[in-house]
């Protein structure tokens, strides 16, 4: 007994150091070329039969029934673009879609009304009967933030019910967001993956339909939410002027907003530009799986960048970056977090999450990579506000 004991207590206190290590470990920030492009991952349509969507007309017109769901713009900034000696410089900011604050406004609250739409028809066009069309259901998911936010305002609208499962590294201000909407908060796990598992588990048990925006192996419902990031890439692309951007730097946690944002420019634009991913160095889910040729499940500590703080990547998303995406990279949360400060002074403040993107051309630029220059001509996406 005293044998047992003993194990027991130097296999836990094994796993406390590990587990401490982690928060000073000091990953490399890089970009590689992603070596797959073109090709993308070998006999992966046997795991992932499914491609991302790239009509956008379905959600432009649900969208039209909706008077808040304008355009985001476009904003060149013609000093910082000088200052970075690039030939243009523009930015798509998501920070006031629907006035939810992101991007993930145009994911969950558009395939919800996708289903009240099914359900009621044109009806969806009055008010009264749209805020009973899905009345006794209820959508569960797991979010860092943005996506939850999406679930919860779309629910209310079509009077149905939301749960969100958070983690416990979700700052507490998304948790008062939600239930503004009415949502039910659930904490639960660690981390993403964690509170992911607890909201598959329930949605099952309790018959509630599962909302996620990540994909996996038996679960492809989150193409339709990465349907509605189309519009943000189709909307980008015709307010672009001039020749077309030669890169477009993405943020990339699971994948949706890169993938979608990938597939739909990929259409309009073609193979003439290059597009690079950004991820945190604590969680290269996406540049990780590439190089592995499978998904692969990431380890460290937990990300200042916390909606790109995904271990796991979407499987729908990674199919379409590996063959797609033209090079990968990775930051440390503190060069985000110091890079993204210059935003504030042309009014384009966001989390590091929302602009990484952007840190990313700012890493290229100090380091004089993917032959970015004068004649450059850069998108960047600011995918949220700074809270």
């Amino acid at each position: 007994k005293k044998k047992f004991l003993f194990y027991c207590y130097t296999i836990n206190l094994i796993k406390y150091f590990i587990k401490s290590s982690l928060k000073f470990i000091k990953y490399d920030m890089n970009v590689i070329q992603n070596p797959i492009r073109g090709k993308g991952l070998e006999n992966f349509h046997t795991i992932c039969p499914s491609n991302v969507i790239d009509d956008h007309s379905g959600v432009i017109k649900l969208l039209n029934y909706c008077p808040i769901a304008k355009k985001t713009p476009l904003d060149a900034k013609p000093k910082l673009t000088e200052a970075l000696k690039l030939k243009s410089l523009a930015f798509k900011d998501e920070r006031g879609r629907m006035k939810l604050g992101s991007f993930k406004a145009l994911g969950a609250a558009y395939v919800i009304a996708k289903a009240a739409y099914k359900k009621i028809g044109n009806n969806i066009k009055i008010p009264g009967k749209a805020s009973d069309a899905l009345n006794g259901e209820t959508f569960v998911t797991a979010s860092a933030g943005n996506h939850g936010l999406s679930v919860a305002a779309g629910a209310k609208i079509f009077g149905a019910d939301a749960v969100i499962y958070l983690s416990e590294s979700v700052p507490i201000e998304f948790s008062k967001k939600l239930k503004s909407y009415g949502a039910k908060v659930v904490i639960e796990g660690h981390d993403y993956e964690a509170s992911m598992e607890a909201a598959e588990r329930d949605a099952k048990l309790n018959n509630w339909t599962l909302l996620s925006d990540v994909t996996w192996e038996g679960y492809e419902g989150g193409i339709d939410v990465m349907e509605g990031y189309l519009v943000m890439a189709y909307e980008a692309a015709t307010q672009w002027k001039g020749e077309i951007p030669s890169h477009v730097f993405l943020q990339t946690g699971c994948g949706g907003l890169a993938a979608a944002v990938t597939a739909k420019l990929r259409k309009m634009w073609g193979n003439k530009f290059k597009i690079c991913t950004v991820e945190p160095t604590a969680a290269p889910a996406i540049k990780e799986s590439i190089l592995s040729g499978k998904p692969v499940t990431t380890s460290g500590p937990v990300s200042n960048m916390g909606r790109l703080d995904c271990k796991a990547p979407s499987h729908v998303a990674l199919k379409c970056l590996a063959k797609d995406a033209d090079y990968l990279m990775t930051l440390e949360d503190d060069f985000v977090a110091e890079e993204i400060k210059i935003l504030e002074k042309y009014n384009l403040k966001t989390s590091p999450s929302g602009g990484a993107g952007f840190a990313g051309l700012v890493y290229c630029l100090k380091n004089e990579l993917l032959e970015i220059n004068e004649t450059s001509r850069v998108l960047i996406f600011i995918s949220e506000g700074a809270n």
